[in-house]
């Protein structure tokens, strides 16, 4: 079936599948069809077809599953992207170096939410996982964990996490009370840099200058600020120049022409031009320029009845952008002048939408069952 185009131009042609798996192709523009039952799936044909990957290979040579699980996040290793660290609602932390041959539980962690997940751009084995209003370490991939940071207010949660990619001994995290806090070793010790009236949702590095650091509230403020990244925890004599913070800067000032509503669903920096693409329920918007100014992305469906769960972008061409509802499917590759749909390959709500920075061709998507 074809990949439905919403323009004159020639439909897209399906490639199949090239794994030995069953896959399955889904078509239409949408809608509440069958499929597969499955919390995870796996796309080599940037959408086009899709097979679950929800295997999870037990010590015994059965094989077990985690078709069932409701997805929160889903990671990659900056420096390889067939590892991916998959947050789950309530089932803990898995991850795998090969989705084509299954999933690996973390048993050192509490099996709860987690979070968020990231992975330190320059050592594969050190993992960061929030979990409630603690953050845990693993130095030594996934077998050992130690408590790094603890909120004393339990109802207080650590809401997102970003590392910095030039110097990864500089952590940021961020709460549901509304702190931005630093570290500048590794988590050994920490400061709070920014307080605001709501919850961070989403913490972001831009991939082009680690310097600049984006903040997206629970309710769609977004900020941005420049933060010290020549740290040194052995500076004493001027500890504070490791923690200042400049050019805070409200883009909700230029934001404000938009209505964003108060559902916040993602905010994505492209590595290729440094595009910044903000995502509500509602919306997805797109600034070429540190979110100085931005433009309203048209969607097929009218503001008003458009659910966006979840935006990926690809990191080779940020032409090429997909979003996700709780039934379809969309696709752009003209910088969302025109958009494909399909029917999601199972009755659950499409969650997470994450592409492989190495060959963007490989798409996974990540589920949750619908209420």
């Amino acid at each position: 079936m074809s990949f439905k185009k919403i323009s004159l131009a020639a439909a897209l042609v399906l490639v199949a599948l090239t794994a030995s798996a069953c896959s399955i192709s889904t078509s239409g523009s949408g809608g509440t069809g069958g499929g597969t039952n499955s919390s995870l799936f796996l796309s080599t044909d940037a959408g086009n077809t899709w097979r679950s990957v929800a295997d999870v290979p037990m010590t015994s040579g059965k094989i077990a599953s985690i078709a069932d699980v409701n997805v929160k996040t889903m990671s990659l290793d900056p420096q390889d992207s067939m590892a991916v660290y998959l947050a789950t609602y309530d089932r803990g932390l898995y991850y795998t170096y090969n989705v084509t041959k299954g999933w690996t539980a973390v048993t050192g962690l509490p099996t709860t939410t987690i979070n968020d997940v990231k992975v330190d751009p320059k050592d594969k084995c050190t993992i960061y996982a929030a979990i409630a209003n603690r953050l845990y370490r693993s130095t030594d991939c996934t077998r050992t964990w130690t408590q790094i940071y603890f909120d004393n207010n339990t109802e207080v949660n650590i809401s997102a996490i970003a590392i910095d990619h030039y110097n990864t001994g500089n952590i940021y995290i961020g709460t549901s009370r509304g702190e931005v806090i630093k570290s500048i070793n590794a988590g050994a010790g920490w400061r709070t840099i920014q307080r605001l009236d709501e919850g961070v949702a989403r913490l972001l590095i831009s991939p082009l200058d680690s310097r600049l650091v984006f903040v997206a509230t629970e309710k769609n403020k977004i900020f941005s600020f420049i933060s010290n990244t020549n740290t040194n925890a052995a500076r004493t004599a001027d500890i504070n120049s490791n923690f200042v913070v400049d050019d805070w800067t409200d883009l909700n000032v230029v934001l404000k022409d938009f209505e964003l509503g108060n559902s916040f669903k993602d905010i994505i920096i492209s590595p290729k031009d440094g595009y910044i693409f903000l995502a509500t329920e509602k919306l997805i918007l797109r600034s070429p320029d540190n979110g100085i100014t931005w433009e309203n992305i048209k969607l097929i469906q009218p503001d008003k009845e458009a659910v966006i769960n979840a935006i990926a972008v690809n990191p080779q061409d940020s032409k090429t952008i997909y979003y996700v509802t709780n039934t379809t499917f969309f696709k752009s590759s003209d910088g969302g002048a025109t958009w494909g749909t399909k029917n999601l390959p199972t009755p659950r709500a499409g969650r997470e939408l994450l592409v492989d920075f190495n060959n963007p061709n490989n798409i996974y998507l990540g589920t949750v069952k619908l209420k």
